[in-house]
């Protein structure tokens, strides 16, 4: 996967602005947050990164929590999810509109998700 290192919480600023681009140009926004020392999280990385397809309409954005919890404690507020780990988060006109975590993050109920978003 073509990975965006989230690292700094201006970042979410610009993650809303390109979740709001026409849909032309970007369809939405997907995050992931990862725990590095939690063996569910490592797998669900590896489960979403060898069935993803990357897309350029899909910027792809990682986050380390353990390094930046600051940041994963923005993002629970900023989009009013509840703090999971791994957690993936699907962004859109500057909303989540999906989230999942543990053994529920699925590639194809994303792709889904995003399919019914451009209808």
């Amino acid at each position: 996967m073509l990975w965006h290192q989230l690292t700094d919480k201006n970042q979410l600023l610009e993650i809303i602005s390109q979740s709001k681009k026409q849909p032309h140009e970007n369809l939405a926004v997907l995050l992931f947050k990862h725990s590095t020392r939690c063996s569910i999280s490592s797998m669900a990385l590896n489960r979403l990164q060898s069935k993803w397809v990357d897309n350029p309409k899909i910027p792809t954005y990682y986050l380390d929590l353990l390094s930046y919890r600051e940041i994963s404690n923005e993002i629970a507020s900023l989009f009013q999810v509840e703090h999971a780990s791994p957690q993936v988060l699907v962004i859109k006109d500057g909303k989540c509109i999906y989230t999942a975590s543990h053994s529920e993050i699925s590639v194809s109920d994303i792709m889904e998700v995003i399919a019914k978003q451009t209808l």
